[in-house]
């Protein structure tokens, strides 16, 4: 048997990257019993149906690391979340809800705004004050104009990484560039909509050099938080953690009581309005979840 990662699922067929070669695999029976999904990225065993074939088994997937529902991926070392500076105009509001997702499965995430020639004046200097006081990484790149590649790649060596964002961002340009090779299909603003053209159909683990690999997912214009509950939403804020448990009110909300110390920290800077407004809002809705 050989042991590989499994780098795409299409069609009830996996593709399996191995040292010996990709392999396209079949997934046996014993999955379905199991309710058991292979996932793009699961390190798996497969067996070769004959010894100078290029198809085989899935045998067994190994114990997995970790894995996200959406996009459906596993064993991630850190999550890239790319958003455009303009075209399609950011919506900040779904990439903290993307951030509280990759918070709650434990994986690291960098933020990454492309498009960043596009950029009016202010919108840099005002990224950087919302998003400088929560720990994520910040990177303003161009895919179109090749600028940010270098320092994408240092942070994107040695690990595996799922990239996310609404489509449109630029996430298979961002993927061209770092591989200097026009490998993935890109898409168009819609003028009538203002979003990006869908051009990723299916999640794939790109190899992009030596134990480096890239997922690329389709994009998303929405983003649920299912299972997470109000009363541990100020968990997934970075920046509101050293404040938990201080507050008067041992089960404050942060939203109405007094003496509370997030709000506190909003009124003299240490959380940001902004932020701040964001986790009022999921709150409210997760509150308002839990009533049906």
């Amino acid at each position: 048997m050989l042991e590989g990662r499994i780098l795409k699922g299409i069609g009830g067929f996996y593709y399996v990257y191995t040292d010996e070669g990709v392999y396209q695999c079949r997934a046996k029976g014993l999955f379905r019993k199991k309710a058991l999904k292979p996932l793009a990225g699961d390190r798996c065993l497969i067996e070769l149906t004959h010894t100078d074939d290029v198809e085989g088994n899935v045998v067994e997937i190994l114990p997995r690391s970790n894995a996200l529902i959406r996009p459906p991926v596993a064993n991630i070392d850190q999550g890239l979340i790319i958003f455009a500076m303009h075209s399609p105009e950011p919506v900040w509001g779904l990439l903290d809800r993307y951030l509280i997702m990759m918070e709650k499965a434990g994986i690291d995430s960098v933020i990454c705004i492309n498009k960043d020639d596009l950029s009016e004046g202010t919108e840099e200097t005002d990224i950087r004050r919302i998003y400088g006081k929560t720990g994520y990484r910040l990177l303003f790149t161009s895919a179109s104009m090749k600028t940010g590649m270098e320092e994408l790649c240092s942070v994107l060596d040695g690990k595996v990484t799922s990239v996310a964002g609404p489509s449109g961002a630029g996430k298979s340009s961002i993927i061209n560039a770092v591989l200097k090779q026009d490998m993935m299909e890109t898409g168009d603003i819609s003028r009538k909509l203002g979003r990006g053209k869908q051009t990723t159909r299916h999640t794939e683990l790109i190899r992009l050099w030596e134990d480096t690999f890239i997922f690329d997912s389709p994009g998303f214009s929405a983003m649920d938080l299912p299972g997470l509950e109000p009363g541990e939403l100020c968990r997934y804020y970075p920046e509101m953690r050293d404040y938990i448990g201080r507050c008067f009110y041992a089960d404050c909300t942060h939203l109405h009581e007094p003496d509370c110390m997030v709000k506190n920290a909003v009124d003299s800077g240490g959380i940001t309005m902004e932020r701040y407004s964001s986790y009022s809002d999921i709150y409210r809705e997760l509150n308002e979840r839990r009533r049906y």
